[in-house]
């Protein structure tokens, strides 16, 4: 399998604000705008044989902004559901679970048409798409580009070095950063991480 490079999109008003932005399709900023077009030299500089982007908004941006034009959308890239706690801050939801944390714990349950995932349905989405990159590399030359979200990204990379969903918490992810995923004698490394471009 060659390179799989990740690209978390650009900042949002909520991603600044650190509130949990899972099925709420908010827009970029303009500094997340300017993130994602400083990416472009590091992606430019790669054969692109394939590229899969989240069905939201501020992912498809991103995408369009680093210079990746033939996307397929692919619906298991969108983020975390969050269920009950979309919106809310880490520092909120430690007012009333000051242990909680999410790669173990998962969210509490919300509304029918966000009900929440558990880390490990992340992890089977995260398993999905990963056969799909498997399969895109068997049918193309050049790297594979996924433009998604930073907890549903760290929870692939975990899937990709088999490790279960839960140690994506090992992999700390900015937003409008790129990560390289590659392989090792054969087995699955990770190359570059949180690689933003020179200031």
């Amino acid at each position: 399998m060659g390179d799989l490079f990740l690209v978390r999109h650009g900042e949002t008003e909520w991603s600044r604000s650190g509130r949990h932005t899972g099925l709420t399709d908010v827009p970029l900023t303009e500094h997340g705008r300017e993130q994602a077009r400083g990416l472009v030299p590091l992606i430019r500089s790669h054969r692109i044989g394939a590229a899969f982007v989240s069905p939201f908004q501020r992912a498809r941006e991103t995408a369009e902004l680093i210079g990746l034009h033939e996307v397929r959308v692919d619906p298991d890239l969108h983020e975390w559901d969050y269920g009950g706690y979309e919106g809310i801050t880490t520092v909120e939801i430690h007012r009333s679970r000051p242990d909680w944390f999410l790669f173990t714990d998962g969210v509490a349950p919300g509304p029918p048409e966000h009900p929440g995932e558990t880390p490990e349905e992340v992890g089977e989405r995260a398993d999905r798409v990963l056969a799909r990159v498997e399969a895109a590399f068997a049918n193309t030359e050049g790297c594979v580009v996924l433009v998604a979200h930073g907890h549903f990204l760290r929870v692939l990379t975990a899937r990709h070095l088999g490790l279960p969903p839960s140690h994506g918490a090992l992999f700390q992810l900015g937003t409008g950063t790129l990560c390289r995923l590659g392989t090792e004698h054969g087995r699955p490394v990770i190359a570059a991480w949180n690689v933003r471009p020179p200031s």
